[in-house]
């Protein structure tokens, strides 16, 4: 891998599982680590660890729930009074939701939470992020999905697992479109694997994970992540979907630039900057 020391990276989803694991990882890599998660308490003892791999460089981290866009805007607001460069976004928060939810905002759960909240965070990060990297965890997960960018509000229900396909169909799109409409910056999206974390507590996956023999460790899982944000960008296709460090396709229906685009304008739409 290339070398992290010095650069600034932001991290969602943090708290825990892969989030934590490639921050740790990235921390004692040199990185300057700046974590985002849901619960209080989970992202101080993530904090702590991630100081320990720092040897004690300062580590910033902000909870942020990204079922509340306005969370979103506070998070952004934070980051540009710290940080007048951002090397690497990884839009690693999300999961999946037991049942038809819909957010304060009036989206779908899932679709917020996985993809509108990073597409957000991403476009009002944009000019810190000129010259860096997003990276979005996203899933093989993605050809269970069905989306339809028209619907992000989630009224047609689709059930629990073909709605969290969708996100992580619109995870990969976004990183494909965003790779054309924003050349100046390198962005791919990675399948991690099934891997034991706190992923999907509500409904169980994570107790079908730990006993899986196939399943990965957070670490394993993180693998990519850190080295997506590592690798010099000349080595990497921007854009692309990767799976244990190498660039794969994702399934026809998500492999559309047609798409890739028509999500890019209802998401921009969705979240206000249209």
């Amino acid at each position: 891998m290339g070398d992290l020391t010095g650069r600034t990276v932001v991290i969602t989803g943090a708290s825990s599982g892969i989030g934590l694991a490639a921050a740790v990882d990235m921390a004692r890599r040199g990185a300057n680590l700046v974590l985002v998660g849901r619960t209080p308490a989970r992202l101080e003892a993530a904090a702590t660890a991630v100081r320990a791999a720092a040897n004690g460089r300062t580590i910033p981290a902000y909870r942020s729930d990204f079922a509340k866009l306005d969370d979103v805007h506070v998070l952004v607001d934070h980051l540009r009074q710290r940080h007048e460069r951002i090397d690497v976004l990884a839009n690693n928060a999300g999961g999946v939701v037991r049942g038809h939810r819909v957010t304060p905002d009036g989206f779908d759960a899932t679709l917020q939470t996985n993809h509108l909240a990073a597409f957000l965070l991403s476009s009002l990060l944009r000019e810190q992020l000129r010259g860096g990297r997003i990276i979005n965890t996203a899933s093989g997960a993605h050809a269970m999905g069905a989306l339809d960018p028209a619907d992000l509000r989630g009224g047609r229900k689709r059930g629990l697992w073909r709605t969290y396909g969708s996100a992580k169909q619109a995870n990969i799109l976004f990183a494909a479109e965003a790779a054309r409409r924003w050349p100046d910056i390198m962005s791919a999206s990675y399948h991690p694997g099934f891997v034991r974390s706190r992923f999907g507590a509500s409904i169980g996956v994570n107790l079908a994970a730990r006993l899986a023999p196939f399943a990965r460790t957070p670490e394993q899982g993180a693998d990519t992540l850190t080295w997506l944000a590592a690798t010099p960008a000349g080595q990497l296709t921007s854009g692309g979907y990767y799976m244990d460090r190498k660039l794969s396709r994702p399934n026809r229906a998500t492999d559309d630039p047609a798409l890739a685009a028509r999500l890019w304008e209802e998401s921009l739409s969705a979240v206000g900057l249209s």
